[in-house]
């Protein structure tokens, strides 16, 4: 019990869950950062509510095509993380994971065309040999790129299909954010000011501060993905 599952109260606040009606729920495989992903069980269950139980889930991978950017998944257990998408290519339906006002994890139907990108923001970066530079990213995953042209905490909007990058948003006065962490967690708004480690946002027309490594770059003069 305690290897494959985990007790609802100890679940992330991120997660969507009747805490009160259920004692355990399936543990995610290790990887990505468990309060901005979820099992794919639970995402079929609480986000899309397509089935009602873990065996339908399972019979669902078994036998029809579920990719999470781009790749065949096949395990319950594993996770679907925020900015990742989620396609069914039997239903032809696409999710991206995103973060709602309340600062919990939804999946918002896309179109086919947005299915093609995804967003990562750049934690950190190293130089390797053969001048190639390798950025570290969000969802803990790498990418080898040949110019150093990036900076921290910007964002880069990546082809899932041809593995490069597309576009790259800039953390920088008058872009659009969403907010990963802290009070205004899951809120959209505009970059104001940046002052060192801090930023002054705007959203529905009232400013207020938040630490720089809560943002997330979505884009420049408005978010460049649907986020409803």
């Amino acid at each position: 019990m305690v290897k494959n599952h985990l007790k609802a109260t100890k679940a992330p606040i991120t997660w969507t869950l009747k805490r009160k009606n259920v004692k355990f729920v399936i543990r995610p495989l290790p990887g990505k950062q468990m309060k901005f992903s979820m099992p794919i069980a639970l995402v079929f269950k609480n986000l899309l509510n397509k089935v009602t139980t873990t065996k339908e889930v399972k019979y669902i991978l078994n036998n029809q095509e579920v990719l999470v950017d781009g790749k065949r998944k096949y395990d319950v257990k594993d996770v679907v993380g925020l900015f990742d998408v989620l396609s069914l290519k039997k239903s032809k339906e696409n999710f991206r994971i995103l973060l709602n006002e309340h600062g919990k994890l939804i999946a918002v139907s896309i179109d086919n065309k947005e299915a093609g990108i995804k967003l990562q923001r750049v934690e950190d970066k190293t130089i390797m040999k053969k001048g190639l530079v390798q950025l570290n990213l969000s969802d803990g995953s790498n990418l080898l790129v040949k110019k150093d042209t990036f900076n921290t905490k910007d964002t880069i909007v990546i082809d899932l299909e041809k593995k490069e990058v597309k576009e790259t948003i800039p953390l920088e006065k008058g872009s659009t954010v969403m907010l990963l962490k802290g009070k205004f967690i899951g809120q959209i708004a505009k970059v104001i000011d940046i002052k060192e480690k801090i930023m002054i946002l705007e959203s529905n027309k009232i400013q207020f501060e938040t630490k720089k490594q809560y943002a997330f770059a979505i884009g420049k003069d408005k978010p460049i993905i649907k986020i409803k």
